[in-house]
């Protein structure tokens, strides 16, 4: 397994203990992360474990909180569920980790919930707008909105411009089934029905059915709640066939990925976001998080997820910071849950004990000539 902390850069800053001194720094604030940083969807969790240690660094240059420094330790479980079970239960028994962190989906959320609720520990920004994961729960903070919101955003948006014809593009299974129902609510309070619905395994290659049958209904807007790899396939072979739609991606694909998957053939898809547009320098946080990756990674591309992590990272320390000197897991969930109306910096969050989403923003990108997602 792979893990990278934050020690890491605290080593080449000289914030190691020189020579023989036998003064010792205080302990640091564990932070525990499973994510994907080999096999599929290795692109996301890289950018949730870059974006939070951008801040992690940021904090520990201004020496920490209360003179301690926060590390976090990142194991690899490769997008599978047994792995992100087997992290878990390492993260929380062996290093202690005071809070779980960034977890890359709902599926890989799942198989760590008995090891939280049986540790009582907080778990912060699983990266997932999925219903299951906002239904309240005690131990999760959600920090971005959900699919749900995304959805409503969306066809709010092209209903306003009178048009009606809506198709779907899910996956078989029950975050696609919320997906495909949220989208169903969405039509059904503006007295629509969706034109053609389309559902497909995560594990399907082959879609040449399905596409077919969304090109024959004729829509004017085709929404895909898939990953990015069927979003893009979709995506060509239905202009192939002669669609003309507009063609939208829920957040959920990764604007990354599903940029370099769909290439030129991209041009003109829309794509919802839940955090700004990570280019937009003129919003504080986004300049801020130019600044704090940076002095990490260079050479790195500013990415959604990447800045969607490192507000993320940046909410959870400032329940650290109000969790007192002594931070355990339950003071932090107080701290947590005292957050309300925090500006970052151009992006609110507001928690409370009996609501633990923190954010409804929404916002809508399309991909440019320069084959990125911009406002």
């Amino acid at each position: 397994m792979l893990r990278k902390s934050i020690a890491q850069w605290a080593t080449v800053a000289g914030l190691a203990l020189v020579g023989a001194a036998t003064v010792q720094a205080a302990e640091p604030i564990i932070i525990g992360q499973s994510a994907p940083l080999t096999g599929s969807n290795k692109e996301l969790g890289e950018d949730i474990r870059d974006g939070a240690l951008a801040y992690f660094h940021k904090v520990n240059a201004d020496g920490g909180i209360n003179g301690r420094k926060i590390e976090l330790i990142t194991l690899d479980d490769q997008n599978k569920t047994d792995l992100s079970k087997q992290n878990t239960a390492e993260l929380l028994d062996k290093h202690n980790a005071v809070a779980l962190f960034g977890y890359a989906s709902t599926t890989l959320s799942k198989p760590a919930m008995p090891h939280v609720e049986k540790a009582k520990v907080p778990f912060v920004a699983p990266f997932t707008g999925a219903d299951w994961m906002r239904t309240f729960r005690p131990l999760v903070f959600n920090h971005r909105a959900g699919y749900g919101d995304e959805l409503e955003k969306v066809i709010e948006h092209y209903t306003t411009f009178g048009l009606k014809r809506f198709a779907v593009l899910h996956h078989d299974d029950t975050v696609g089934s919320e997906n495909l129902a949220a989208v169903e609510r969405a039509l059904k309070a503006r007295d629509l029905k969706a034109v053609s619905i389309a559902s497909i395994k995560r594990t399907q290659k082959d879609i040449a059915q399905e596409v077919a049958t969304v090109v024959k209904s004729n829509p004017e807007v085709v929404i895909c709640t898939t990953l990015y790899r069927t979003t893009a396939d979709f995506v060509k072979q239905s202009r192939k066939l002669g669609l003309n739609a507009q063609v939208v991606s829920l957040s959920f694909a990764g604007s990354t990925a599903l940029a370099g998957a769909l290439g030129e053939a991209g041009l003109g898809v829309v794509m919802s976001q839940v955090v700004p547009t990570p280019t937009k320098a003129s919003v504080p946080i986004v300049r801020e998080y130019h600044d704090a990756i940076k002095a990490i990674a260079p050479d790195k591309v500013h990415s959604f997820t990447g800045l969607e992590s490192y507000i993320a990272a940046k909410i959870l320390v400032e329940g650290v910071r109000r969790a007192g000197p002594n931070v355990t897991r339950a003071s932090l969930l107080k701290g947590l849950e005292s957050i309300n109306n925090y500006d970052l910096g151009g992006y609110v969050v507001s928690f409370s004990p009996k609501d633990h989403n923190g954010s409804k923003y929404v916002g809508l990108t399309i991909l440019g000539r320069d084959l990125a997602f911009k406002d």
